[in-house]
Order: C-alpha cells, then structure tokens, then sequence
C-alpha cells in the first residue's frame, strides 16, 4: 500500500512539473503587394528609375500629378499576396486609422478612408505567421512650362515664386506674347489671363493656384529681361559613342546642328530626328561616335551658324581581366586561396571567408567557352556549419567577421558601355539550405544563378555586410545607380550561352565613378540560402560600346 502512495505521489509530481509548451512551428507564407494604385497616377519623368513593385527590396514606387494632395493621397486599389493577409497601416501616416482598411481592396468601400500622406516613405505591415514591412515611395511630378514668342530661356524659382524669362533682343518688352504659364503645373490656374497681359517693361505679379488647392492663391512675380549672350549658350554631356547636347532657342525656330571629328575636313549634319524642340529649349543626341575622340559642332538658325565648339567623347574601357584568365593561389590552413589576379587586384571572391572553415569554392576552371584558356568556376557548398555561395566581384574582400563577410564594392570607372557580353553555363541545384527564415519558402525550388553590373557615381566603394543583425547589401534601386542590367536564371544548361545584359540608363547626364559586376551561383547567398551543389561557370565577359 505504502509502495502504491509514493508511486502514485511520483507521478502526480512529474505531471506538475511538465511544461506543455507548443513546438508546432507556423508554417512559412510570405506576403507581399501584388498591385498598389493611387489617384492621380501618372509616369515616371525623363531620368527618374521607373515605377513599380520590387519584390527583392520590399519596395513600392509610384509618381503622381499636380491634381492631387500628396498628404493626403488616396488608395484606390491595394492587392496582396496572398489575399488574406492582414495589412498594417502606419498610424502616423493615415488620415484615419481607424477606417483604414486591413485587408486587400480594389475599390475602396464608402465606409474606407484610404488617405495617406505620401509626403515622406510610407511602410505598411503584411501579416501571415510572420511580418512582413513594405514601404512605398510616392514622388510628385509638377510639369512647370513657359512658352514666349521669342523666349531664348527661362529660369523658375519656386521658393521664392518668381519666374525670369529671357527673350530674344529683337522682342519688344512692351509687347510680350505669353503662350504657356503653367507655374504650378498645368491643372492649376492664373489670374490676371496670361495671354492679356503684354507689357513686361517692369514685373508682373500673377496669382497662382494649385491643382489640389484651387481655392488657396499664391503670388508669383514674372520679369521679363532681354537675353545676354551668355543665356543662350550650349552645354553638351559627352558619353562613349554618344553625347545629349542641350540649348537654348528663340522659342518658334528650330535649330540645324552640324557636327564632325576635329581631324575631318567637312561636316556631317545630325538628322531631324536626333533633334527635339520644347518651348525655347531644344535638346539634340549625337550618336555612332568613337571614344576618346575630339569633336567639334555648330548650331545654325535661321541660316545663321552660331561659334564652333568642341567636346571629347570618355574612353571605351575594356574590362579587366574579363576572360578570368589571370589566378594566384596559396596554401592556408584548410586548402588552397585562389585568387582571381596575378598582380594587380580588380576582381575579387568570398574565399577568404570560405577558406577559414573550408577550401576555396571560386577557382579556375580549364572548362572554358571555347576549349582554350581559362574560365572561373563557381560552386555553392555547405561548409562545416554555413552555406558558402560561389562567387565573384569587382572590388576587394575586406575581412572576415565571425562567419560573415565585410566586402567592398565596385572599381573606379569613368565610361558608358552599352552592354554587358557574358558567356556562363550553369548547373541548377535544388535549394536545401536556408540561412534566413524569411526565405524559407524557398526551400525545395530551383536555385538560381545572378549576374549583374551597375554603373554608380557612389563617392566611395560601397561596404557589403552580411551579418544579419548589421545586414548591408546592394540595392539596384539605390538613386546613385546610373545604369543597370541583370540576368537570372534557374534553368541548368549543357553548354555555354551567351547572353548581352543591356544596360538601362537611367540617368543621362550623370558620370560614373564606380563599375560593380557581381556573379555568383545562388542568388541568395548574401543570406546563406542555395543548393549546395549549383556551379556557375563563367568566361570571356566584355563591355561591349555601341
């Protein structure tokens, strides 16, 4: 009986002392926005990167006109993936919080209040079995136009709401013949009627109202001045084989632009077509030039040829070492270091960081495009304790930090390819290791091989990182990036491919300091994530001008 009590009293201790606790894990469902619209939606300006939904970065970019409130913008449809995530609004941000709508809407009901105020990024939270934060990105266009008979330039200060317009010498100051005055965009009004006022021997002063304020008036001051020769002056933006040449003109005239080599003896005249005229200022492309050449150009109007000016076009800069041929090695403690130069460094790889637990998994390869030289060949591998991705850079591996590489970014470079010519096979493995939990809907799909190549004018290198807590990688939406292009591919091939990555240039008129390309053999390898078995061979990658 006694032996009955103390195993009876036992059992009822080790039930109380069992903590039941629940180890079931949530299953993995990432969330994110399929469709995003507001009112009063229009395109992207000349120059500005494209509006869209990136999925990478988590990022949404739109662009609105002048007819509406920018802090207080309507949503009029907000699709998410998958339809029955919660959204989370920024408190701060809406106009009503508590009408803001937590799921996903294509026309908001009559009891939403979808207002947000766009002035500064907003983020919202999409909600599954984990957070996922998204933030949008809203810039306002305001098209500001003057059109003048006779206007050679125009110069508008919205601070200090005054617009200077410039006119030709021949143009009587007392009789000045407005055609547009948009100087709050074109969906706001003016008062007095431009078209009724003329004499501009002294300032005008106009009342301006916005699109989105048509009840609220602002003073604007006009002048009108003759122009000095120096307004009417030519600025050209030389690239590698082409050149943006922007002036002014008496606003009616079109210009004839002449153009040749410095050494050539006659002129070439640039087609119609390579010419755009807006109001008094004309912009003209120069294309099929030759780099690092000299040349010389003229504008004509009205059969009267202005002063021959010259500009020299930026060099055609091959890429360093582009056929992987050129590998140093030596032995450490795990294996061998391999190194993609033999004297001076441009490229780089993460062996260093692999090779302190492993061996080297970006080496050289006899395996080339076309049966001579060499190739560099790029390998996923679980090493020891962590996905080592194969890759490499232009740039330098800067240190190791634990199991995390510090990295430096890019190489100086001052030219504007056109394309990118890479030739790559690839071998796809299925994706077995997941170093994020964010990505761990990813597990069992396709690995992916990426390329890419970006032009920026960073002052500096950029620093990657990618210790998760200090994480810093790439953003190909970073404003500093002039030009981009990528390839991705989760498909394995039995041979080599070629494949031209053409560069978007999203900036025209900007220099770049800095040429980054990156290939590696798991798209996520920043993130630890990949098939241990993707290989990525590499060779013969070329600038290409055109």
């Amino acid at each position: 009986m006694i032996k009955k009590l103390l195993y009876t009293a036992l059992c009822l201790l080790a039930l109380h002392g069992c903590k039941i606790e629940n180890d079931i894990p949530y299953p993995i469902e990432e969330a994110s926005i399929s469709a995003f619209e507001v009112e009063g939606q229009c395109n992207a300006p000349e120059g500005a990167p494209q509006a869209g939904i990136n999925t990478d970065t988590r990022t949404v970019t739109l662009y609105v006109d002048d007819t509406v409130d920018l802090t207080e913008l309507r949503i009029m449809r907000f699709s998410v993936s998958p339809e029955d995530a919660v959204i989370v609004a920024d408190e701060d941000a809406c106009v009503d919080i508590e009408r803001f709508p937590t799921t996903g809407f294509e026309i908001p009901d009559n009891l939403a209040d979808t207002r947000i105020d766009c002035s500064a990024p907003v983020q919202f939270t999409l909600q599954t079995y984990q957070d996922y934060v998204w933030t949008v990105n809203v810039t306002q266009v305001i098209d500001r136009q003057i059109d003048v008979e006779g206007m050679v330039n125009s110069v508008i200060d919205t601070e200090n709401r005054r617009a200077i317009i410039y006119v030709s010498e021949e143009q009587s100051l007392s009789n000045i013949q407005i055609h547009t005055l948009n100087l709050e965009g074109p969906s706001g009004s003016i008062t007095p009627d431009p078209a009724l006022v003329h004499n501009f021997t002294s300032p005008q002063r106009f009342m301006v109202s916005r699109g989105w304020e048509p009840d609220t008036y602002r003073e604007w001051t006009v002048y009108v001045y003759h122009a000095s020769e120096t307004t009417s002056e030519a600025n050209v933006f030389p690239m590698t084989t082409r050149a943006t040449l922007t002036g002014n003109i008496v606003s009616g005239k079109r210009p004839e632009i002449e153009y040749k080599q410095a050494s050539a003896s006659s002129w070439s005249t640039l087609p119609s077509s390579n010419i755009s005229v807006n109001g008094s200022r004309y912009t003209a492309t120069f294309t099929g030039l030759t780099g690092s050449t000299a040349y010389q150009y003229r504008v004509t109007v009205d059969g009267v040829a202005g002063a021959e000016d010259s500009f020299t076009t930026a060099p055609a800069t091959p890429l360093e070492n582009g056929g992987f041929e050129n590998w140093s090695s030596e032995p450490v403690k795990n294996g061998t270091l391999w190194q993609p130069w033999s004297t001076t460094s441009f490229w780089d790889t993460g062996n260093k960081g692999a090779t302190t637990i492993g061996d080297s998994n970006s080496i050289p390869t006899n395996e080339s495009c076309n049966g001579s030289g060499r190739a560099a060949s790029l390998e996923t591998k679980w090493v020891v304790m962590k996905l080592a991705a194969g890759n490499i850079f232009t740039g330098t591996y800067v240190r190791t930090d634990g199991t995390n590489g510090v990295l430096s970014f890019g190489r100086e470079f001052k030219a504007f390819p056109t394309k990118l010519r890479i030739n790559y096979k690839y071998t796809s493995s299925t994706i077995n290791r997941i170093g994020d939990e964010d990505l761990n809907y990813l597990m069992g799909r396709a690995d992916s091989c990426y390329i890419y190549i970006a032009l920026t004018d960073w002052d500096a290198p950029y620093e990657i990182r990618t210790r998760k807590t200090e994480r810093q990688l790439f953003d190909k939406n970073d404003s500093h990036v002039i030009a981009y292009a990528e390839y991705i591919s989760g498909s394995s091939d039995t041979q080599y491919q070629q494949r031209d990555l053409v560069l978007d240039y999203r900036y025209t008129n900007r220099t770049p300091n800095y040429i980054l390309i990156v290939a590696t053999a798991s798209k996520y390898g920043d993130y630890f994530t990949g098939g241990d078995s993707s290989k990525l061979l590499i060779d013969n990658f070329e600038l290409i001008y055109e």
